[in-house]
């Protein structure tokens, strides 16, 4: 792969947190365009990782490029703000107003004049929804009372509202049935497919991964190596 062709370059990183011992990736490569699932990570590092990711925090060691550039490198609050738009983030630490509307959930990348919509918002919406595969009967509802895969796609579609580059995922089906994982792995392949979307997911859902992913990797927390996955190395969540 030539540099220009990579989204996310991981070389010799560790990143110290409150864990038993750091989180070590020895090397990570992900081509624009790729969907990756990453295994052996928990939530606590997977919270880190995205962080590594996105600039919010820096690794105690190694070098870390997205789209080319060393996270190192944007020393700048503005200017590491004004990077956060190459990121759609779906975490279920993301906020949900459970006594909003889906509707109004699925609003807020855009407005945070939500009550009531405009007629142009609205239209955005429905479109987002409909690629989300959130049902029209589901806009209005509360979004406290829709089930948890109606959930995982709004996160989803606020994820993707704004145009991103790179979509970061965080366990995301961690929160669903088993028989849901499929149908919404399926999803974030077409949606990325689609909008010609990089997507790199840090899951223990086997399911997910080999529905969401092109290719599936298992981290092996003592050395940092990441390994081609096989299903039994995987648990599901």
């Amino acid at each position: 792969m030539t540099p220009g062709s990579l989204a996310v370059e991981m070389a010799e990183v560790v990143k110290n947190y409150s864990a038993l011992r750091p989180l070590r990736i020895a090397s990570l490569s992900v081509a624009r365009t790729d969907r990756v699932a990453i295994g052996g990570i928990d939530a606590a590092g997977a919270e880190v990782f995205l962080n590594l990711v996105t600039g919010a925090s820096l690794p105690d060691g190694g070098e870390i490029r997205v789209f080319g550039r060393n996270t190192a490198a944007v020393t700048n609050g503005e200017e590491w703000l004004a990077s956060l738009g190459r990121f759609g983030i779906v975490s279920e630490r993301a906020v949900v107003l459970e006594g909003a509307t889906v509707a109004q959930n699925l609003a807020l990348p855009f407005t945070l004049e939500i009550d009531p919509l405009t007629a142009e918002t609205m239209a955005r919406v429905r479109v987002l929804a409909e690629e989300c595969d959130i049902a029209p009967a589901w806009i209005e509802q509360r979004a406290g009372d829709v089930p948890a895969e109606v959930r995982a796609r709004i996160h989803l579609a606020r994820a993707i509202a704004l145009d991103p580059q790179l979509l970061l995922m965080e366990h995301p089906t961690a929160a669903l049935a088993e028989g849901d994982r499929a149908a919404f792995g399926a999803l974030v392949a077409r949606v990325c497919e689609a909008r010609a979307l990089t997507a790199l997911a840090i899951t223990l859902d086997t399911v997910f991964a080999s529905t969401a992913a092109q290719k599936t990797l298992t981290l092996q927390p003592a050395t940092g190596q990441l390994v081609a996955a096989r299903r039994s190395w995987w648990r599901r969540t």
